[in-house]
């Protein structure tokens, strides 16, 4: 693609960087993984809502700009490199909204989507399970028909932002005589209705970023059914690839970082201990951003987000993890306790887990990119 950007690019990228600059909290918001801090982001998202800057690449008529995915891309450089607030809505806006455009309804679409980017409504994952972590497929938490609808049963856990979210959206198992990708329904479900319980996980700094949702004999109407019953894992895999391959993980997100990670090096005197560990940081972060374009620009062209993915995200996965390691270990001993530093790299040290984990993604990789045999078993 032509990397010289047209003059209403430049205008969009000017534009957002002014009013970031003008808007930007100057002191970090709590975590979002506390009550205060979680009702702090919605507040921030609503502002960002009022501006358009929220969702700029959705239609107009659901709170968006009509964006282009290079003007995407170019806001959320443009937000990562101004500090702004991580998105508490990210499960909705970066990974049910992709699915809800290419598999919802006009009905879902209007109803969902104008919350979803206010952060009215705050969305979790409710994907894997016990004994069903990346094999998503082996999951057992059931949907069963009833009139006007589905009752659901069963146990998911890891669910990202459940602990204060509004609803959930996953796979649940609708024919369980059914081969293992087959039978599946994806489901939208209230987190604040009757039969459901919401366990929260602490994590290693006693916060839930975590948490275990119970199902037992949940309502939801087919108006929450996406896509066709039975037909989920076809549309899982577009939340997947959207995880994986673009939406969920920006290079802005990585150039922000290196940026930050080569400051760091010179203000510790640039130690050649870590020089090459610095240097390769930011090609990587570099090299990311420039495959971003390639993928806009297949998309912009009516291609689809398919099994190269995977190589995305292992890619994204380690270069998160290795940037947030040599920052720790220019800090020193005492990095770990304290700091953005330390907070980044225990949030990137689940980056190979989260979203399948690294086997996952090698074994799609080998299969569907490279065409190599399945091993006999």
């Amino acid at each position: 693609m032509d990397l010289d950007l047209s003059p209403e690019a430049q205008a969009f990228r000017d534009e957002a960087r002014a009013w970031l600059t003008a808007h930007v909290p100057a002191e970090p918001l709590p975590s979002f993984d506390t009550p205060e801090g979680f009702a702090a982001h919605r507040e921030w998202e609503a502002e960002l809502a009022d501006a358009r800057w929220s969702v700029v690449s959705w239609p107009a008529e659901y709170g968006g700009r009509d964006a282009s995915l290079l003007e995407w891309v170019l806001f959320e450089e443009e937000y990562y490199a101004a500090g702004a607030p991580l998105r508490v809505n990210q499960n909705g806006i970066f990974m049910l909204a992709p699915t809800l455009f290419s598999h919802g309804t006009d009905e879902q679409l209007a109803r969902i989507l104008p919350k979803m980017a206010r952060s009215e409504e705050v969305w979790a994952q409710a994907w894997s399970e016990p004994e069903a972590g990346s094999d998503i497929a082996a999951l057992r938490s059931t949907a069963s028909r009833v009139d006007g609808g589905w009752v659901l049963n069963g146990q998911k856990t890891w669910s990202s932002r459940a602990a204060y979210a509004d609803r959930a959206f996953g796979l649940f198992r609708s024919d369980p005589d059914a081969e293992r990708h087959r039978g599946l329904t994806y489901l939208m479900a209230d987190l604040r209705t009757g039969g459901v319980t919401v366990r929260p996980i602490p994590q290693l700094d006693g916060e839930p970023g975590f948490a275990e949702i119970f199902f037992d004999d949940v309502f939801v109407p087919d108006a929450d059914v996406i896509g066709e019953p039975g037909a989920g894992w076809k549309v899982a895999m577009t939340t997947a690839n959207n995880e994986r391959g673009l939406s969920l993980r920006s290079p802005g997100r990585f150039l922000a970082a290196a940026g930050r990670l080569t400051a760091l090096w010179s203000s510790a005197g640039r130690p050649e201990a870590t020089a090459d560990r610095v240097a390769d940081a930011w090609i990587g972060a570099r090299a990311y951003q420039l495959y971003t374009f390639g993928t806009v620009t297949k998309l912009a062209e009516g291609g689809q987000l398919g099994p190269e993915s995977s190589v995305n995200k292992l890619f994204w996965s380690h270069l998160d993890v290795e940037l947030h390691e040599t920052a720790l270990d220019l800090l020193g001993p005492d990095a770990e306790l304290h700091g953005r530093w330390s907070d980044g790299w225990l949030f990137s040290l689940a980056g190979p887990i989260y979203g399948g984990t690294d086997q996952i993604q090698r074994t799609i990789v080998a299969e569907r990119l490279l065409g190599l045999p399945r091993e006999d078993r």
